[in-house]
């Protein structure tokens, strides 16, 4: 430090003032031999003046008495111009006066007459140690500015949503992710963690409290948020314990992550993950909320197929809450679950005496959902005189129950499902023509959960956020082993049996974190074959379905893809646009970027045509 300090003295540009020659001389020859310089000199007020607006300089040394001027009105405009360097005033008339006035307009030191060389040496060198840590400090206040407006732009920016609080739960900092997700007023700023209201902030609440009490971390763990557009944000909230560089504990630092990966689609317009039950923001299922809000506004028959365990019963539900007939009955009907002879008097109903038991008049589901809908589940299921019925009631709007002479008239909404291929039995001879034309006027499919890309995750976490309130479980999360081999799963039973799977793994789990084991046999060969599954490529019988260890047959297992292959297959499908792909494979956009240098992915690779001609 010593040295630093005599390299900068040595280099350091001193100003001399005075209007007596010998003692400008005296002083610049003192400076110059012990190695100081440059060294300018000015005889009067104004010279001094322009020299100080010419040059910049580390030390002024000034007359306290000039020519027409005082050593003190200089001092005074040095500080008015803004230069900070210390200034050494000299007088040979020393008086308390002339003393506090030079320190009121900031003199370093105050030095009389007459001034031998150590006297001044020894003045010069403190003036220029001082102006060097001032120098320094300077220095560093301008980097920690530096370095906290970095901060700030992190702390602002970043996708996490991270609040601050001290011990009385006041806000200290909120960045602008958490401001979004708590609809933060900055018109009327809450300032303290108790005042928000949003579900969110009543979650952080209560996680701050537990650390405020226990003054240790609150493990990540999911909560279900409503966002202001109705979908919903399922949210990965950790709390910690805030402490200073000195381990004194301060506050609370509560971070939350929005794991809800949604897929949107460039172009595609708003994106919903949530409607009337369903969840998931696939674009098969964007396409499935657009068509279930314009057929529910009109009043016509509709057909809704699918798989069995997609969302046949949600789909009728949502279809009757879209309709003018939301506030009257809907009425569900599954034709599976009652038997052929009493489903006729089911659905129309029978007169007090029309057969043995009918000891009183009964109105059927037809009459009960007079004026609302009527949910005809499995359809396909019933039987030919039912089919002639029901044919006959949709053509003229009138029925007549069992053991009654004359029809009733209602106006009822048909909404009819099946998990069959109703053409197929058409053409056996199984299903009426007319009847199928009758009940699809409009037809909703419902795609399977193998088809819906992406939407594994985002389901898995609500159906967790369910049961985990349910059974009263601490679990905070799924393992990524798990949730990858529930993406690579093939579901044959849909949503219906990825809530069941869910369900399981909550009983099953006793610590905070569902792994492979709480999964069957089933979905844990998923994860198990993937180690292997290169071997099926070079592998004869390749096209073989894999043998459960249990002796039953597993379920056919998709082709195996290569990561490789996968990324430039995402990256041709969104025609090399990286930030789409990167939606696409459900990561973030640096992690593809990461992956392609990894695996010497070229540009080439993704944006050539395939397969295209020699020339």
């Amino acid at each position: 430090m010593q040295q630093h300090l005599e390299t900068v003295d040595k280099n350091a540009r001193i100003l001399i003032v005075d209007d007596e020659a010998s003692i400008r001389l005296t002083f610049e020859m003192f400076l110059a031999r012990e190695g100081y310089g440059p060294i300018t000199t000015a005889s009067t007020f104004d010279e001094a003046l322009l020299t100080i607006q010419d040059h910049e300089f580390d030390l002024i040394i000034s007359d306290i008495v000039l020519e027409g001027a005082r050593g003190t009105d200089l001092l005074r405009k040095i500080r008015e111009a803004g230069l900070q360097c210390p200034v050494v005033m000299v007088t040979g008339f020393p008086n308390l006066d002339s003393a506090a006035e030079a320190v009121r307009y900031g003199a370093f030191d105050y030095i009389s007459k007459p001034v031998n060389k150590e006297t001044l040496l020894r003045f010069v060198r403190q003036a220029l140690q001082h102006w060097e840590l001032e120098k320094d400090k300077k220095a560093l206040i301008k980097e920690n500015e530096k370095y906290k407006r970095y901060l700030e732009a992190i702390f602002s920016s970043v996708r996490d949503a991270i609040i601050t609080i001290d011990n009385d739960m006041n806000i200290i900092q909120i960045n602008n992710t958490a401001k979004n997700w708590l609809n933060y007023n900055e018109a009327n700023p809450p300032t303290n963690l108790n005042s928000i209201n949003e579900e969110m902030g009543q979650t952080c609440l209560q996680d701050a409290l537990q650390v405020l009490k226990n003054r240790k971390e609150v493990r990540e763990h999911q909560i279900e948020c409503r966002k202001s557009d109705g979908n919903i944000r399922i949210i990965s909230l950790n709390a910690s314990p805030l402490e200073d560089g000195q381990d004194e504990f301060s506050g609370v630092v509560i971070v939350a992550r929005d794991i809800t990966l949604p897929e949107p689609d460039e172009g595609s317009g708003v994106i919903r993950n949530q409607f009337h039950g369903y969840v998931g923001s696939s674009q098969v299922m964007q396409s499935v909320y657009k068509l279930i809000e314009n057929v529910g506004k009109v009043d016509t028959a509709v057909l809704i197929t699918g798989e069995s365990g997609t969302g046949k019963e949600l789909a009728a539900e949502a279809l009757h809450a879209e309709s003018p007939r939301r506030d009257m009955a809907l009425i569900k009907v599954d034709c599976a679950a009652i038997p052929e002879d009493l489903l006729e008097s089911e659905l129309f109903g029978h007169k007090k005496g029309a057969f043995t038991g009918a000891d009183r008049d009964r109105p059927g589901r037809l009459l009960q959902a007079d004026n609302g809908t009527l949910f005809l589940d499995e359809i396909g299921d019933i039987s030919p005189r039912m089919q002639l019925r029901l044919l006959r009631f949709l053509q003229e709007k009138t029925f007549t129950p069992v053991g009654q002479d004359t029809p009733t008239k209602v106006d009822v909404r048909v909404i009819a499902a099946t998990n069959v291929n109703l053409i197929e039995k058409v053409r056996a001879g199984n299903f009426r023509e007319d009847l199928y034309y009758r009940l699809k006027v409009v037809e909703i499919h419902l795609p399977p959960l193998r088809d819906r890309k992406g939407g594994i995750p985002i389901l898995s976490y609500h159906f967790l956020s369910l049961f985990r309130d349910q059974l009263k479980r601490k679990i905070h999360g799924i393992s990524d082993q798990a949730m990858n081999a529930l993406s690579r799963y093939s579901w044959p039973g849909n949503v219906r049996e990825l809530r069941h799977v869910i369900e399981r793994a909550c009983v099953l789990c006793e610590g905070p974190t569902i792994s492979l084991e709480h999964f069957p046999e089933e979905i844990r060969s998923q994860q198990n074959l993937q180690n292997t599954i290169p071997d099926l490529t070079t592998s004869s019988s390749s096209n073989q379905a894999p043998q459960s260890t249990t002796g039953v047959d597993a379920p056919p297992l998709p082709p195996y893809i290569s990561e490789k292959d996968e990324l430039i297959d995402a990256l041709k499908r969104a025609r090399g646009n990286k930030s789409k792909a990167a939606r696409m494979l459900n990561v973030d956009r640096s992690t593809l970027y990461r992956k392609m240098q990894r695996l010497g992915i070229q540009e080439k690779e993704f944006t050539e045509p395939p397969n295209s001609p020699s020339p």
